[in-house]
């Protein structure tokens, strides 16, 4: 079963942490929640307060791991991006050639460890100058090679569904989606 660890900030963007894990454990994908404060209650940018699966500093090794996983909002992203752990643990992840997402503020955090330097990427609108040697896509989903990016809370969605879709098989996405009635949306539109 694949493994992604979710890096939960004080001031992170609720839909964009909560709708991915959803969609992933729902597809059957293993996914921890991790608090990088002291505390398991993180408090999101909308004052809800999540009860993270375990502490930062109480895991040891996150190589176990196939996606680590940064949602946005802010103060949120820039909490993550001040966090120097996490930092070490993403760099090392990447150099492995593991999978690494971010969504709306957060990919500034990818920027600022040279993570998407030379990749195509998205952000949320007006924090493309963090993306330091990324050509700026404003998709609302970017993948390039072992990283994918998202534009903001509208493609929380979609964001969930490409990592489930890179982690299982587009099948099981296509499954959950149905299942979700996210296609009846998209008809919709």
């Amino acid at each position: 079963m694949a493994k992604v660890y979710v890096f939960l900030a004080n001031g992170f963007e609720d839909i964009e942490a909560l709708a991915p894990v959803d969609i992933l454990r729902r597809g059957g994908v293993e996914v921890k929640t991790v608090s990088i404060s002291d505390d398991l209650m993180v408090e999101s940018a909308h004052g809800v307060g999540v009860k993270a699966d375990a502490l930062f500093d109480e895991i040891d090794d996150f190589s176990d791991a196939d996606v680590l996983m940064l949602p946005g909002g802010m103060p949120g992203a820039a909490n993550l991006n001040a966090h120097e752990g996490l930092g070490k643990v993403l760099l090392k992840h990447f150099e492995e050639g593991k999978r690494i997402g971010a969504i709306c503020a957060a990919p500034m955090v990818l920027g600022s460890l040279g993570i998407v330097n030379g990749r195509r990427a998205t952000c949320y609108p007006g924090f493309e100058k963090f993306l330091t040697g990324a050509e700026y896509t404003n998709e609302l989903v970017t993948v390039d090679g072992n990283i994918t990016t998202g534009k903001g809370p509208a493609a929380s969605f979609m964001y969930g569904f490409r990592i489930l879709s890179q982690l299982t098989s587009e099948a099981k996405a296509e499954e959950v989606k149905n299942g979700m009635l996210i296609n009846e949306l998209i008809a919709m539109h």
